[in-house]
């Protein structure tokens, strides 16, 4: 039954019949040879392996169990095993098929055994490039080698290449019970690149296999610290806690100051986070300090892009956007931000009724209007007898109202910080009306500091 199941290729039915048949009868080879058989077809040459040194125990001259027996050991770097099978086979009078198969399996085991004595003689010389080579040829057949993919993991390592480092150790995790030491090399690599999250996982794999390993529970403790103030900064900037996240970054650094991949992306979310707060000064300090080791970084030349836009900087804010476009062009912040600046330099260009009232963008509305009753005070025209002043005073004082009209409206404040200029016809869609633009005749009888008629007196004892 066990036989039909595997031509009919079902074969894990197959293999519960071949338990049985092992149970049932212990020395029947030809069990054990099946069972053999259906591990290889589903690719469980480790479990196989047992069961063809059990046929070859129980009846030796079995060629093709010694021959599959040897190959499964070339594959897994077993040489001197192998040898002795393919040596074996050649003794024991086989058919013309097996004694060519195991000629060339013989000397391709031969070939390998220089192979790797080149390769380890490479790597005592610090030929890391040649020894890569020497053991991608290894590997080729040895696909199963743990030793040599040790070694060429270690290769990558010392060129830098820690990808390719990282598939050479997965697999021999996987091809290596308990492989504490590939799960913590697994876990430093990960932490050295960045990867806190990766790192988190590997080192858990190597506890969960021993608890009371030294190296990883060390590295564990390192990395759930780090692990744990980047997962909180970037929960309080969520929240826009922009201060406190600068502050868990400024921790973050002081916990690894080593790997300068951190210290990068903390100074990165720092900028971001002083950009985000209002701090146009620092924002921009620490973002350029970013951009001069990473100059291409999209997330810092945002961040300063919107620090110049605060500062009033528009065209070195423009210069950050264009070059963050370059990089990511389908960034809709970007896109977005760079149109802003844009009409923002070109409304500095015109009128900026908060330089008018002389108030910070961020001013209060109680802190506009204080502003705009000091100025209408000085800037009255019946303050001023010459004709030359009063007209320049009549110009200024429309301004200053202006300004106020526009600061103190919610909706017209948010136009003009977007870029647009609420009492300008030139960027109001279909043009507009505004009671302002008929000069310092609209302004007869109006009075600053209330409804009514303008009263005030501007005498002076």
């Amino acid at each position: 039954m066990g036989k039909k199941l595997l031509a009919a290729g079902q074969l894990a039915d197959a293999l519960s019949h071949f338990h049985a048949a092992v149970d049932g009868d212990s020395k029947n080879y030809m069990a054990y040879y099946r069972r053999a058989t259906v591990y290889l077809a589903m690719g469980k040459s480790k479990s196989a392996l047992p069961d063809l040194s059990k046929v070859i125990e129980l009846k030796p001259d079995f060629t093709a169990a010694r021959l599959q027996r040897g190959n499964i050991l070339l594959k897994q770097g077993n040489l001197d095993e192998a040898e002795g099978d393919f040596k074996k086979v050649l003794k024991s009078g086989p058919s013309a098929k097996e004694e060519a198969e195991a000629k060339t399996l013989l000397m391709k085991s031969d070939e390998i055994q220089r192979l790797v004595a080149r390769a380890h003689g490479e790597f005592a010389r610090k030929d890391y490039a040649s020894a890569t080579a020497t053991l991608d040829a290894v590997i080729e057949t040895c696909a199963w080698d743990v030793a040599s993919r040790e070694l060429r993991a270690e290769c990558f390592v010392q060129l830098g290449e820690m990808g390719k480092a990282i598939g050479d150790l997965k697999a021999t995790s996987k091809l290596k019970n308990d492989n504490t030491q590939a799960f913590y090399q697994l876990s430093t690599i990960y932490y050295q690149l960045g990867d806190h999250d990766m790192s988190l996982s590997e080192v858990r794999e190597c506890l969960k296999l021993d608890p009371d390993h030294k190296l990883c529970f060390s590295h564990y403790k390192q990395v759930k610290k780090l692990n744990k103030q980047i997962l909180s900064a970037e929960e309080l900037i969520q929240q826009q806690r922009y201060g406190d996240a600068a502050g868990k970054y400024e921790s973050v650094m002081k916990t690894e100051p080593h790997v300068s991949h951190y210290t990068r992306q903390a100074r990165e979310r720092i900028c971001h986070c002083l950009s985000q707060d209002k701090r146009a000064t620092e924002a921009i300090t620490l973002c350029s300090k970013v951009l001069k080791s990473d100059p291409h970084n999209v997330n810092a030349l945002k961040d300063r892009a919107e620090a110049f836009v605060q500062d009033e900087q528009y065209d070195e804010a423009i210069r950050d956007y264009e070059s963050a476009r370059e990089h990511s062009e389908n960034d809709r912040q970007i896109k977005e931000g760079l149109e802003r600046a844009q009409k923002l330099l070109k409304q500095s260009q015109k009128r900026d009724y908060y330089k008018i009232l002389g108030v910070k963008r961020s001013a209060q509305k109680k802190e506009i209007v204080k502003a705009y009753r000091k100025l209408a005070l000085q800037w009255h025209p019946d303050n001023f007898q010459d004709p030359e002043e009063k007209k320049r005073a009549e110009k200024k004082f429309i301004d200053i109202a202006q300004a106020k009209e526009v600061l103190s409206d919610p909706e017209k404040r948010s136009k003009f910080d977007q870029g647009e200029d609420p009492l300008d016809p030139e960027s109001q869609q279909g043009g507009g009306h505004h009671h302002f633009h008929g000069g310092w005749d609209s302004f007869q009888g109006f009075n600053p500091f209330g409804s009514g008629p303008f009263n005030f007196k501007f005498n002076h004892n």
